[in-house]
């Protein structure tokens, strides 16, 4: 018998998506943005290494993704070399004796020349790129910084990696920006608008089913059902 759902879980889909003729059931992806740091408090656009490490509220919510996700078989366990992610994976590595995979494509979109800065021009700036990028102008560069191609690709790479791994749950522990950009231009039934008009907060988790090849839908962003 299924456990019931503990208090504070997130909403999970009730049935697990299966590809149709019989092949490989669909994988479930469950992305999630770091816990808490002291730049999120001062909405600081901190994308270089090393970066922020958590607040104690930042760790408490790491800790409680122990719990929100008891419910979810995890096969595999990846997260951004940014300490933030790295703090916030550990927790739920211990819980589930998993090893971290640490992949670099997976890290937060980098701000080029708006590094550090916390301005509302600056962030606005940052956001309008990223967002534009996840629309499909992927050819539009970050000032002083990367183009939406190369993010797109590097991100592309870590999932294909795990797909490729035969994991069928995996957990990755990313960051707010890359997996809003990620998921609106990846997921098929959600885009680039609906990314726009939805932060992550901290520890949030934007499920999604599908596979590279066949593509993925989003059947949770953060407590909200999609599907």
């Amino acid at each position: 018998m299924a456990r019931p759902p503990r208090p504070g879980a997130a909403p999970r889909a009730r049935t697990r998506a299966r590809s149709p003729e019989g092949r490989r059931p669909l994988m479930r992806l469950l992305l999630v943005r770091h816990g808490q740091t002291p730049s999120n408090l001062i909405h600081a656009l901190d994308t270089d290494m090393p970066g922020a490490e958590l607040t104690p509220l930042g760790r408490q919510q790491a800790e409680g993704l122990v719990g929100r996700l008891a419910d979810e078989r995890i096969d595999a366990l990846y997260a951004s070399p940014l300490r933030r992610a790295q703090q916030t994976a550990a927790p739920l590595a211990r819980d589930r004796g998993l090893d971290v995979v640490v992949r670099e494509g997976i890290r937060e979109l980098r701000a080029g020349d708006l590094e550090m800065r916390d301005d509302s021009e600056s962030v606005q700036l940052y956001l309008k790129t990223v967002m534009a990028w996840a629309a499909g102008q992927t050819d539009l560069p970050m000032p002083g910084g990367q183009t939406g191609e190369e993010v797109l690709a590097h991100y592309d790479e870590v999932i294909e990696e795990i797909a490729a791994s035969g994991a069928e749950h995996a957990t990755v522990i990313s960051h707010g920006a890359a997996i809003r950009t990620w998921a609106g231009a990846r997921a098929l039934n959600i885009d680039a608008a609906f990314a726009a008009r939805h932060p992550l907060e901290n520890t949030q988790v934007v499920t999604l089913d599908g596979d590279p090849r066949r593509g993925w839908t989003a059947t949770h962003w953060g407590a909200e059902p999609l599907v």
